[in-house]
């Protein structure tokens, strides 16, 4: 079903960005829009997941650098029955974290260090759970074609300018209609069909992310930390990379906290509520949180820094500083 959604976005998406193309320059531009169309999708089948992360300055951590961590990962994995992806962290005091790949056997997961700072062991659970979930359910390849696709029929309509200003031009077959459209009306219908695609997948990644943790309220816990962090500590690379913001678990970005037609991400508060109702559905029916079973609830603890080659990890010959250590 995952497959058949993203040839049917594929094909909308292609036949918009032509559309475009075809108000712009007629058939000609029309077929220049369909060889950019493919350029992009095979760029951004291949390399998107690298972009994404050289954005924010990830750095790759294994089991060596950072084990905690990268055995909570594994142990997620394993509980959703995925391959084990590339874990990454980056330098950031917003917690947040987002995933990227084109499919679960090429994938990467990263966390920032705000993230693992500020919340428990549990609720980092819960996040990295959701993040999973986004990778078993394709969702990371699909909102690369979508935000890949929303900002070149943007680009596109920025050229409208340009065409609209030649008056020899005649392939444009509506004339200042057709260019008003291409300016205005197609990149807000990229723009729609990119935040409602946005919107649809974290719920259904807040439902699968909780059952792989096995603990829905962990992961409601996490996304009331990380709503208010996100809102009071600022993001600069998430506001240099506007159109990465719905790829994380809470919009990066300020200022947004309507559930409305424009945002990128569902209301928290709808969203927890949705896990709370899931989480008596499990005590209901008498499932309990199966991950990291009998461990103590604990307290956020800091990240430790241990130099410029290894901010969040230590050496062998290191002592343990802290719960990601």
């Amino acid at each position: 079903m995952n497959v058949m959604r993203t040839a049917m976005l594929l094909a909308f998406m292609t036949a918009l960005f032509m559309g475009v193309g075809f108000l712009i320059g007629g058939k000609g531009g029309m077929m220049i829009a369909l060889v950019i169309a493919a350029g992009m999708n095979l760029f951004s089948y291949w390399n998107s997941d690298k972009m994404v992360l050289r954005a924010y300055h990830a750095q790759e951590v294994d089991e060596r650098t950072a084990p905690e961590f990268y055995r909570m990962m594994r142990d997620l994995s394993a509980n959703a029955g995925l391959p084990m992806p590339k874990v990454y962290i980056y330098d950031n005091p917003q917690p947040n974290a987002f995933a990227t790949g084109r499919n679960p056997e090429n994938s990467a997961v990263a966390a920032s260090t705000g993230l693992l700072q500020r919340l428990t062991h549990e609720e980092v659970a819960g996040v990295m759970a959701h993040e999973l979930a986004h990778v078993q359910n394709r969702d990371t390849l699909i909102m690369t074609i979508t935000a890949t696709f929303a900002g070149a029929i943007s680009m596109l309509g920025n050229f409208a300018f340009f065409f609209s200003g030649n008056r020899e031009n005649n392939s444009n077959p509506l004339g200042f209609i057709g260019v008003l459209v291409a300016m205005i009306v197609a990149p807000f219908a990229a723009m729609l069909v990119q935040m409602a695609i946005s919107r649809t997948r974290e719920y259904s990644a807040d439902r699968r992310g909780a059952e792989i943790c096995g603990n829905p309220m962990w992961l409601a816990s996490a996304l009331a930390k990380i709503a208010g962090a996100a809102q009071a500590i600022p993001n600069q690379d998430a506001e240099r990379n506007p159109a990465t913001a719905h790829m994380f678990i809470i919009n990066p970005l300020s200022g947004e906290r309507m559930d409305n037609l424009f945002s990128t991400h569902p209301n928290t508060e709808n969203r927890i509520a949705a896990l709370q109702q899931m989480a008596s559905e499990f005590r209901g029916g008498g499932s309990t949180g199966s991950f990291s079973a009998g461990r103590p609830q604990r307290t956020a603890r800091s990240v430790p820094n241990s130099g410029a080659n290894n901010p969040w990890g230590r050496g062998s010959d290191e002592p343990r500083k802290g719960p990601w250590s």
